[in-house]
């Protein structure tokens, strides 16, 4: 991994000439992003992340944490947080900012401790890769809950991206969910190995969340197909 989200948001923490992300996916051509989106202030956030620090309580873990903008909101307001990412360099970031509790580590390594909300955002099922790996994560997440703990999701149904026939009925792919994509990050002239990335629809997450003994509360809708979940023990 050449870890190129990362390095824009170190460049930009640090002021080395940081420049715009360039994402493609398999059904999306590329699109330009700020990585100063990144470093935005509770003020600047969709109202679905708002939401979601709202209802944030008691020790709290931030997964892919990315630049630190939800931890550092949450440790200002005086939390315990723990803001976990695979990404070297975001971490570092996460630190420059001055995260206390900033770990270069994939959750999945996480172990011997339980937190009271777990935080998901920014199309938080992303991390689930596919459809068929949701059940592995979400098992995952549920250890490291505590017995009324929380986990606080976001997603988008994306089934508005693809072309409808002359019934109405959407053309998506016969051999895969529809919301399972391919992602591809361009940064300063290097490409990153392409990943997989997941959008859930909140059923298909109800009911991934129901199979392993988690109920799944709809919270809140955005104004572009996305939505806020809650997770809690059965």
């Amino acid at each position: 991994m050449l870890d190129l989200f990362g390095k824009a948001i170190l460049d930009y923490q640090t002021n080395n000439s940081p420049e715009n992300i360039i994402t493609e996916t398999t059904i999306s051509e590329p699109d330009e992003m700020d990585v100063a989106y990144l470093f935005r202030n509770y003020k600047n956030m969709p109202k679905l992340e708002q939401k979601a620090l709202q209802l944030a309580k008691g020790k709290i873990l931030d997964v892919g944490c990315g630049a630190g903008s939800h931890a550092l909101y949450l440790q200002n307001q005086k939390y315990d947080v723990v803001a976990v990412d695979i990404s070297e360099n975001a971490i570092k970031a996460c630190k420059l900012r001055g995260i206390k509790n900033a770990i270069n580590i994939n959750f999945f390594e996480l172990e011997n401790q339980t937190f009271d909300t777990i935080l998901l955002l920014m199309n938080g099922t992303g991390i689930f890769e596919t459809l068929a790996k949701t059940s592995i994560y979400l098992q995952k997440l549920k250890s490291l809950l505590t017995p009324n703990g929380q986990i606080l999701i976001d997603s988008s149904d994306i089934i508005y991206m693809f072309d409808q026939d002359e019934d109405g009925a959407y053309e998506v792919p016969a051999d895969n969910y529809y919301g399972q994509l391919t992602f591809t990050i361009q940064y300063k002239g290097e490409t990153e190995k392409p990943f997989s990335w997941l959008y859930l629809d909140f059923n298909t997450l109800q009911n991934a969340a129901n199979a392993n003994g988690l109920k799944c509360e709809l919270i809140a809708e955005g104004e572009h197909f996305d939505y806020l979940a809650r997770l809690t023990r059965i």
